[in-house]
């Protein structure tokens, strides 16, 4: 649990860099706007766009191992409850029961 917290501190801070990055981009973009040097603004464009690609297609790869991470461990936390429902059938239903039970006392309190 502890390497999937310092994995997506990770992610965290390399995501606020990314943005980070894109902010200056843009930055540099509009303040380039006040020059009059026509090749200035056709170079900061360039670099613009250059990291704005860069950003997206690692903010891409990001979201897709998150994705990917976030479905394994929804995969696994169902499996453990699914072997833990048939190791122990009579402890699952006696739950279900006493859920039930005060739920119902709950709704009849209303």
């Amino acid at each position: 649990m502890a390497n999937r917290t310092h994995h997506n501190h990770e992610s965290t801070q390399q995501l606020k860099e990314d943005l980070h990055h894109l902010t200056q981009t843009v930055e540099e973009l509009v303040n380039a706007t006040a020059d009059d040097s026509r090749s200035n603004i056709k170079e900061l464009r360039v670099r613009a766009e250059k990291r704005l690609k860069e950003t997206r297609d690692r903010l891409e790869d990001r979201g897709e191992r998150l994705y990917g991470e976030a479905r394994d461990s929804v995969e696994h936390q169902v499996d453990a409850v699914d072997r833990y429902v048939h190791d122990n059938t009579w402890t699952s239903i006696g739950i279900g029961a006493a859920l039930g039970i005060v739920v119902g006392m709950l709704i009849g309190r209303r």
